[in-house]
């Protein structure tokens, strides 16, 4: 901790990317090398959300079928339609005959039958609805198969390069696979959603079909229940992916990410689920170094300019992901021109700084520019010219 104080100190440290683009500035790579871990699946990765560094993980690029594992994105894709004004939780949804028709785990919704939205999120996330989720998506872009298409278009936007939907609930279908790493990364991204844990920390809730039939809706994720800090995740299994599940846990401040799959039960899923959390738990911290704004020292030269030079920032929050029993040793190496020419905007990116740590470089912070200057005027240079030779 005395070498990131002497960083502080001189302030110019850095931060780590947020979750929404973490994934890219990190190489997703064990933090320790023979971590003793054993877990009994087919593949399985240990990931801490804020950086997305990846703490332990088997067989993780094996692609695979991972059943209703596959609603993280659906689900995704919702709150997002929703932050962006597409659609709103309180909007009235028809049930289509496709929908209602859904088989495995259901929501048990009629043709014809109306909810809203809030209420098919809820079924989707709580129960893992196959009906729900159909429902979802032919309201947010019309059918299955659009929606289908444009959650391979955010998957390619999250870094998932070896996943492909063929549908958005999960159900086997040719053709259709992902892969622990990239389950990770779906993960991220929805776990890094606010709303998301209105409905995930739902143990049981009653679903009103409005004709004086009631559908129970039960959570397919004990861990919310049985495990210490477990807040979400999503459950999925069938014959051809066994029994999967993509968890998460917080505590003290730490959040984790733990993606089991092809496990052959369903309590073993669980359990190495919880495994691999208490050993993340137990072995790592993240501590907060240093916020979005950080000033660094001295300035940057403007040419060209009403002003001299300029201040710089750090674009971002750093969080740093330690070993309990080792320290810090973190390196930095700015990639910053010596100068930048006027005109320009506040915020504008002019450089970036390596952040390296044990010899690999885990991140490239973006350093933008304080404030904004103008192109220098004939009058500002010879009122600059006469003030020095007059003084």
């Amino acid at each position: 901790m005395r070498r990131i104080k002497r960083f502080l100190a001189c302030a110019l440290f850095v931060c780590l990317i947020t979750a929404k683009s973490a994934q890219a500035a990190l190489s997703m790579s064990p933090l320790v090398e023979g971590t003793s871990i054993s877990v009994n699946c087919k593949s399985a990765l240990l990931m801490e959300a804020s950086s997305g560094q990846v703490i332990f993980e088997k067989n993780a690029d094996e692609k695979r079928p991972v059943a209703s594992i596959v609603k993280m994105m659906t689900i995704l894709m919702c709150i997002e339609a929703v932050e962006n004004g597409r659609v709103s939780l309180s909007d009235s949804v028809s049930i289509s005959k496709n929908a209602s028709g859904m088989g495995g785990s259901q929501a048990l919704l009629d043709t014809g039958e109306v909810q809203t939205l809030d209420v098919l999120l809820k079924s989707a996330v709580v129960a893992s609805a196959n009906d729900a989720a159909v429902a979802i998506a032919e309201h947010i872009y019309g059918s299955e198969d659009l929606f289908v298409q444009e959650m391979n278009k955010r998957a390619k936007e999250l870094g998932m390069t070896d996943t492909v939907f063929k549908n958005c609930t999960g159900l086997p279908e040719s053709g259709q696979h992902t892969t622990a790493r990239d389950v990770a990364a779906m993960s991220q991204a929805l776990f890094g959603k606010d709303v998301y844990y209105k409905y995930s920390t739902v143990w049981m809730d009653n679903l009103d079909h409005h004709d004086g039939r009631i559908t129970q809706l039960t959570n397919t994720n004990r861990l919310i229940r049985l495990y210490d800090g477990c807040d979400g995740g999503k459950t999925g299994s069938t014959n051809e992916a066994g029994y999967c599940i993509s968890a998460t846990a917080k505590r003290s401040g730490m959040r984790l990410v733990a993606v089991v799959l092809g496990a052959d039960a369903g309590k073993t899923r669980f359990s190495v689920a919880e495994d691999m959390m208490d050993y993340g738990f137990a072995n790592y911290r993240v501590t907060a170094i240093a916020e979005k704004g950080t000033r660094i020292k001295g300035g940057m030269k403007v040419t060209g300019g009403r002003e001299e030079s300029v201040p710089l920032e750090l674009n971002g929050d750093l969080h740093l992901l330690m070993n309990k029993s080792e320290t810090a040793d973190i390196e930095l190496s700015p990639n910053l021109p010596s100068s930048i020419r006027a005109p320009f905007d506040k915020g504008r990116e002019i450089g970036s700084v390596d952040v390296i740590r044990n010899g690999r470089t885990i991140a490239k912070i973006p350093v933008v520019t304080a404030a904004s200057v103008d192109r220098e005027r004939f009058s500002d240079a010879w009122r600059r010219t006469w003030g020095k030779w007059l003084f």
